[in-house]
């Protein structure tokens, strides 16, 4: 019945009925709801993954630290790839125009698993001398060199992954992503659980039992990953191609030939956005090489307090994924005064969640952290950042749904800019001043400066108009 309302709301916008705010509010709600949720088992995922491979000690959880921000380059890469053709179909459905909407997936589906195959020979071919780039010392190098390897083989089923969500996201299914998200990750979690610790027994209730185990460690963590995303891509597919009401392709006819137009349209889309994640990602990769010489405690609490501060913004990216959606197809149908209307109500409650739980953050970090990894050093260097990075919570819920936004509208090329310009020239510069006097304490302090400003130019840019100026869709 939900779903069945949802559907209807979503067809107000493109048959251009009037929606009152209880409405609009009523589906922003639903449909963030399933993406926050797919966000929060992300983290709980990680936190468990943390775990597990903090149990095994310092190294083990630096040599996951240290290559991690090189695989979100990775994958954010194949993110822009995938919005460069999602953002279309959000158009076209919100045009009512489902036919073109399915020839735009299908040259989606041939164009980005060609980049992801082109992307994970390269990852494969550098995973042995990344982590001696990053600064790492030879006790990490090894298991980083492998888990980097391992996650870069399978990088076409994440790119799969990644565009059969934000199709169904682009349709507004955000339920079937969210529920499929969330079974990724209790599949990575008991695939985790099974390959990386050795066979053993436990007691439950005073009972002792026999737990299979293949002890490979971090591998088994890399594996756990995989074998969750492979599992994970195979059911998004199904959902898209057979179940979808918009998008489905099974008894559809036409070709999956790339045309100049919709490559245009995706490179206009998609280049500014990955174009951000190179640069980004490789500021926290300059990021971890900062914090690399701070020794193997360092690194292991910025890798874990990175993870524990996503529980703060998982409702930021669930609004921000919702907004991109419903701005998309309100842009598609040529609402531009619903556009708005959905661009403020997500934002505003962006910001209140993530002010709530940076208060809860700063609050409960000693235990979250501790959570993680039973190093007392870990834990209260861990809790000091983020008690630090809960105050920047309200401004960076602000940008990330701000962004979501803009790129619901086909705007990217000026706000990857603001991204860019405040993460390489106030963070990593005033991170690179701050560590060798607070170390990675000082990182951390660069980095809450650096979300205030990013969120304050956001607002800006939200509040001016200018990114709803006009669709990439042409009326035709």
């Amino acid at each position: 019945m939900a779903s069945a309302s949802n559907n209807k709301l979503i067809d107000m916008i493109k048959s251009g009925a009037s929606m009152t705010l209880r409405q609009q509010l009523k589906l922003t709600v639903a449909l963030s709801t399933p993406a926050i949720l797919a966000h929060l088992s992300i983290i709980i995922m990680q936190y468990i993954d943390s775990s597990m491979v903090g149990r095994l000690g310092t190294n083990d959880s630096a040599s996951i630290g240290l290559v991690s921000t090189s695989m979100w380059l990775f994958g954010g890469l194949l993110n822009a790839a995938a919005m460069g053709f999602t953002v279309q179909v959000a158009h076209l459905i919100g045009a009512n125009r489902s036919s073109d909407a399915r020839s735009v997936l299908r040259q989606s589906l041939v164009c980005c698993m060609t980049f992801s195959v082109v992307l994970a020979l390269v990852g494969c071919l550098i995973s042995g001398y990344l982590p001696h780039w990053l600064g790492g010392n030879d006790e990490i190098c090894h298991n980083a060199s492998r888990y980097f390897f391992i996650l870069s083989l399978f990088l076409p089923f994440l790119e799969i992954e990644l565009l059969a969500g934000g199709m169904l996201r682009s349709s507004g299914n955000m339920k079937v992503p969210g529920m499929l998200n969330i079974l990724m990750c209790v599949l990575d979690v008991l695939f985790n659980f099974l390959l990386i610790f050795p066979s053993r027994d436990i007691s439950i209730d005073g009972h002792a039992i026999h737990m299979p185990g293949a002890g490979l460690g971090v591998m088994g963590a890399a594996l756990g990953t995989v074998l969750a995303e492979v599992v994970t891509c195979l059911m998004m597919l199904y959902f898209l191609l057979v179940k979808s009401r918009d998008l489905k392709l099974k008894g559809t006819r036409g070709s999956f030939a790339p045309t100049i137009d919709c490559l245009k349209k995706a490179i206009k889309i998609g280049t500014p956005i990955g174009l951000q994640e190179v640069m980004m990602c490789g500021a926290y990769i300059a990021t971890t090489v900062i914090v690399a010489p701070l020794g193997s405690i360092a690194i292991a609490a910025n890798a874990f307090a990175i993870t524990a501060e996503g529980l703060c913004y998982m409702p930021g990216y669930g609004l921000g994924e919702a907004a991109t959606t419903l701005v998309g197809q309100s842009i598609g149908a040529n609402r531009r005064d619903l556009s708005n209307r959905f661009a403020h109500i997500t934002v505003a409650l962006g910001v209140l969640s993530m002010t709530t739980l940076g208060v809860l953050m700063y609050l409960f970090a000693p235990q979250m952290m501790s959570v993680m990894s039973p190093v007392r050093d870990i834990v209260d260097l861990g809790a000091q950042c983020l008690r630090i990075e809960a105050w920047a919570e309200p401004l960076f819920g602000a940008s990330i749904v701000c962004y979501g936004v803009m790129v619901g509208a086909g705007d990217t090329l000026i706000p990857s800019a603001m991204n860019l310009g405040s993460m390489w020239i106030i963070r990593i510069t005033l991170a690179a001043l701050l560590a060798p006097i607070y170390g990675l304490v000082g990182v951390w302090i660069a980095m809450c400066i650096e979300l205030w400003v990013r969120g304050a130019i956001f607002l800006i840019r939200l509040w001016s108009g200018r990114w709803s100026k006009k669709s990439i869709i042409s009326s035709s």
